[in-house]
């Protein structure tokens, strides 16, 4: 999985970038045709804000958090992420399984 880290008003640095990637690196523990991950990382006022957009086989997720802290909105942005590719891989293995059915019944 190809991951891309760019910052939009902030400087990433390498801390940052050593926690965006060990984060979501175990997004691949999820969902195995994960191709590529785009994240952007920036700062209004006082809000620390991630967005990820994630290339998955047909799919394309795109997730965003913010809060007061960028490693707690990097992690929030995780859990969303998650939630999303458990729902596709769900609605991939309910496909199959219609299919298998199909087959039965004739």
């Amino acid at each position: 999985m190809q991951i891309q880290i760019s910052g939009h008003q902030i400087e990433v640095t390498q801390a940052l970038r050593d926690h965006v990637q060990n984060r979501l690196k175990k997004l691949d523990k999820y969902f195995d045709n994960v191709t590529s991950l785009a994240v952007v990382l920036s700062v209004e006022k006082l809000e620390q804000r991630a967005e990820a957009t994630l290339a998955a086989a047909g799919r394309t997720l795109h997730a965003e958090a913010s809060d007061g802290d960028m490693y707690a909105s990097i992690d929030t942005l995780l859990d969303k992420l998650v939630a999303q590719l458990r729902k596709h891989k769900e609605k991939l293995a309910a496909h199959h399984r219609e299919e298998g059915r199909e087959l039965r019944a004739e």
